[in-house]
């Protein structure tokens, strides 16, 4: 007799892992009951008026959020003892949610530790959390019967928060998209695999309808969004951090499949166009911070993600060529680029189905007991393939910290050889050198107008005052009206500014060690030099 063969594309996430139930179930009455969600407005009550003191803006956005639900709690109980409804209240841990929150609690301790605005903002993470739990409890008593309380609510809102933050004024916003989050998962619900499930995760649905109202309005300076894109790029080793907080999750939950696809997707795209333009797509990197980020800790959820091992691949090329459309997009509207890789999650999840019904060939069949006939095991190849592929890509500077595109040697040398994007960027770094204390900067901003424009005579001054020779030479010339103007090279007070590429400035101030690193960087004139 022949064994059974299995297919190589057998589902690879069939039904989530088998939570984890802490204690029997209570049967309770609406009163007891209610008071788990209670407790938490009233813990997110207290820590308002402890914590956000003088804060008035964020402290009626709490105060708001925590009376809203307390009006929704008082209508649950109201209908509930009318209609004598008993309350069911469980503890049951999912391992996918506690396994996804701590990969965010890594990374938000290294990019806070680096950039200290972010523990500033732990507090209205806390607010977030107690708000969540309550509306999580809530939602479910409304509909059913029964709820399980656990650890969900924080990789919602952790989610939410690597992303987007509302500013003081607008915060309450930041608590509707918890509940929209919740909404959507409790209501837009699909028949999949036999089973009702929610066909939107509770973060990055949220996220993308809070996107296209910002992007449709306007209105994107009502957040954070910007300075969270741009922070993220500035701890060093993020794109290892990011990898390695989320590697157990990849492994665990079959997803690894989908994050490599993704990455390697955007990379041959972003290598093909600098073979043709010369120029790098994302200007700094083959894939920007945020953008990997989403790649690991926002498409990934296995439970709005498509079952089949094919359909994983191609989700996770589809989330990459959706983040290069609308990159390109938004460039062109102008609007802020943070938003590619939160708009095309839920088309995604939308389309999971779909993709797993094209993704059903079943190829040819291996015996039982190979690779495939193990989900596990299939995990761990993915896995190893991830991380096979991440090493090689770090190892040749495509991520990480010393990509090409950071330093402005590349860009000069691709504007001689005639990229008007790259002289347009290399305009743009060089003005930005200037605005943080570079006297050379400041001389080479001036240095490109033709003629002794206002603008250009203030830059040399400035660059004179900054101690640059030439900017005091070019300061008398304009002066007098002439051209002419005089150039050099960064001076060893540039360094630490000019040397920073897109990451912060240079602590480095060892004057050997700053020429090494100009010469790596390509500036010619560094090299060989020690002081």
């Amino acid at each position: 007799m022949k064994s059974a063969a299995t297919p190589p594309d057998a589902p690879v996430a069939a039904p989530p892992p088998a939570p984890v139930a802490v204690g029997s179930a209570r049967a309770l009455p609406p009163g007891p009951a209610l008071l788990v969600p209670t407790a938490f407005l009233l813990a997110l009550a207290s820590f308002a008026f402890f914590e956000f003191r003088g804060q008035n803006l964020l402290l009626r956005s709490c105060l708001g959020a925590a009376a809203a639900g307390t009006v929704w709690a008082a209508w649950l109980f109201g209908t509930a003892r009318r209609a004598g409804r008993t309350l069911v209240l469980s503890v049951v841990i999912h391992r996918h949610h506690w396994v996804q929150a701590l990969a965010q609690a890594a990374i938000y301790v290294w990019w806070g530790w680096h950039v200290r605005i972010v523990y500033a903002f732990v507090p209205l993470l806390v607010a977030q959390v107690l708000f969540a739990y309550a509306v999580d409890a809530l939602l479910t008593w409304s509909r059913r019967e029964r709820y399980a309380i656990g650890f969900g609510p924080l990789p919602v809102v952790g989610s939410i928060n690597l992303f987007l933050w509302f500013r003081p004024e607008w915060f309450h916003w930041q608590f509707v998209m918890i509940a929209v989050g919740y909404l959507g998962k409790e209501l837009i619900r699909w028949q999949r695999d036999g089973r009702s499930v929610h066909i939107f995760n509770p973060s990055s649905f949220p996220l993308a309808l809070v996107s296209v109202f910002l992007v449709a309005t306007g209105a994107s300076d009502a957040t954070f969004g910007q300075l969270i894109a741009n922070t993220q790029h500035d701890p060093p080793l993020i794109y290892l951090v990011i990898f390695l907080a989320a590697l157990p999750g990849q492994l665990l939950f079959g997803v690894a499949r989908m994050t490599l696809a993704a990455v390697a997707t955007m990379f041959l795209f972003s290598a093909a166009y600098l073979q043709v333009t010369g120029t790098y797509f994302f200007f700094d990197s083959h894939i920007p911070v945020p953008v990997f980020l989403g790649m690991h800790l926002l498409f990934t959820d296995p439970s709005t993600s498509p079952r089949s091992g094919r359909g994983r691949i191609v989700f996770g090329v589809l989330y990459a060529l959706g983040i290069l459309a609308l990159y390109v997009l938004l460039t062109r509207m102008g609007v802020p680029t943070f938003y590619d890789k939160l708009l095309p999650v839920p088309l995604l999840n939308l389309a999971v189905r779909a993709i797993d019904r094209a993704s059903g060939w079943r190829g040819f069949p291996l015996p039982a007991g190979s690779v495939a006939a193990s989900p596990l095991r299939t995990h761990l190849v993915w896995t190893s393939a991830w991380v096979v592929l991440f090493l090689a890509l770090s190892g040749t500077r495509a991520l990480g910290d010393r990509h090409p595109g950071q330093y402005l040697p590349f860009w000069v040398a691709a504007c001689q050889d005639g990229s008007a994007r790259a002289c347009e960027y290399a305009s743009f770094l060089t003005l930005a050198y200037c605005n943080n204390g570079s006297g050379w900067a400041c001389n080479e901003v001036a240095a490109r107008s033709s003629v002794a424009t206002r603008d250009a005579v203030a830059a040399f001054r400035r660059a004179c005052e900054l101690g640059f020779e030439a900017g005091c030479q070019n300061a008398r010339i304009a002066e007098q009206g002439g051209t002419g103007w005089r150039h050099g090279d960064p001076e060893l007070p540039d360094l630490p500014i000019v040397l920073r590429g897109t990451k912060p400035a240079l602590s480095e101030r060892d004057p050997a060690r700053l020429y090494r690193i100009a010469c790596d960087q390509g500036w010619s004139a560094a090299c060989g030099r020690t002081s």
